[in-house]
């Protein structure tokens, strides 16, 4: 089994009513570091699955078990050129001439602050152009698009938690068999 490394964003436990450390560890949450930042909740997972998508989906469960709303996952799925240069170990530049269409043809067109000195990317769209260049794994570009639609999920549904373990499920298999 692997180490999967994510974040969850969660609300509703107070930390001045609740012992939330101890709630999360015997929610199943023992592998992830809790910290408090803006009002919500981090819990920063080093998760041992069989793959990506089941480390998701457990945290997930345990989250919810603990009593907490889970917000959403991160690593967020809007990125700068400095963001993608240190997911995909690239350097600044080498993006910088990539986005000017410099040094290959097709990169993704930025999805925020489009007009700003500094604009943003969507992940998985630049992780799926990296891979069909050979620069970043198959797992990582599945990885991109696992925690997107997994925010996609939470986003656009005031979900239970079983309806989104099979969401998330049935996507997984899409996304692996793709």
């Amino acid at each position: 089994m692997k180490v999967h490394e994510f974040t969850i964003i969660a609300s509703g436990l107070n930390p001045d009513t609740h012992d939330l450390a101890n709630v999360f560890f015997e929610a199943g949450c023992d592998d992830a570091a809790l910290s408090f930042q803006k009002g919500m909740i981090i819990l920063e997972f080093d998760r041992e699955a069989a793959s990506f998508s089941a480390a998701v989906v457990s945290a997930f469960d345990n989250v919810v078990k603990a009593g907490a709303k889970v917000e959403r996952f991160e690593p967020d799925h809007l990125v700068s050129l400095s963001d993608i240069a240190k997911r995909a170990g690239l350097s600044r530049s080498a993006l910088t001439n990539y986005h000017k269409g410099e040094r290959a043809d097709n990169f993704p067109k930025p999805v925020a602050r489009v007009t700003s000195e500094s604009p943003l990317w969507d992940w998985c769209e630049v992780a799926t152009w990296l891979h069909s260049r050979d620069q970043l794994s198959r797992d990582d570009m599945i990885q991109a698009r696992i925690v997107k639609e997994a925010n996609l999920v939470i986003d656009t549904h005031e979900i239970r938690p079983d309806h989104f373990i099979d969401r998330m499920t049935e996507r997984v298999r899409q996304l692996e068999d793709a």
